[in-house]
């Protein structure tokens, strides 16, 4: 009788496990699949390969998810993001924010200029940029990951926080940042951050 109950009980807590690893499997599987959306534009693995499109690869989960939300609630404007984010779920926003924090972030090439990395640094100091994106620019949270991060798009978001075209999160602050910076400030510091290492 005993051995029965042993064996039922292991019989059981077999078929739990094996249903909770097919719908993790599936569930898996259904990421992929929003997932494979993305990649279209920011690239396999997350590492976009698209002038001013941003690498999502390593990017903090919750930053992710903000983006998302801010997206598909029209407070973040693109053309391409605003059809895609109106229809996903807060589960598909979960899902993606995880899929996507998971991967390995991209690794900055050569500097081809460390000069201009120079200036960059200089910016980065002064703009006190590490007091939220971290000594090592990997973001935390709801901020954004820099190093590695594509130069032009660095550029971009910058003028765009600097003219207000971009909103939402940490856009007060980050507006404030940038519209004191110089274009020449704005280029050194994307160079610099899209090398870092």
């Amino acid at each position: 009788m005993r051995r029965q109950s042993i064996s039922y009980a292991l019989s059981t807590a077999a078929l739990v496990a094996f249903g909770t690893l097919s719908a993790g499997a599936a569930d898996n599987a259904a990421v992929q699949e929003k997932a494979a959306v993305c990649s279209g534009c920011h690239g396999e693995n997350g590492i976009s390969q698209t002038e001013n499109i941003p690498s999502l690869a390593g990017q903090p989960d919750q930053f992710l998810q903000w983006q998302l939300v801010f997206f598909r609630a029209g407070s973040r404007k693109n053309e391409q993001m605003q059809p895609i984010a109106e229809d996903i779920t807060n589960e598909d926003v979960r899902s993606l924010g995880a899929y996507f924090a998971a991967m390995t972030p991209p690794q900055a090439g050569e500097d081809k200029d460390p000069d201009l990395s120079k200036k960059g640094s200089q910016v980065a100091v002064g703009r006190r940029c590490a007091s939220c994106h971290t000594d090592t620019f990997a973001g935390t949270k709801a901020v954004a990951r820099l190093a590695g991060q594509r130069e032009e798009y660095l550029v971009k978001a910058l003028r765009d926080y600097k003219s207000s075209q971009r909103v939402g999160g940490g856009g007060a602050a980050m507006a404030d940042v940038a519209y004191h910076m110089s274009d020449e400030e704005i280029t050194a510091v994307a160079h610099y951050l899209a090398y870092f290492k």
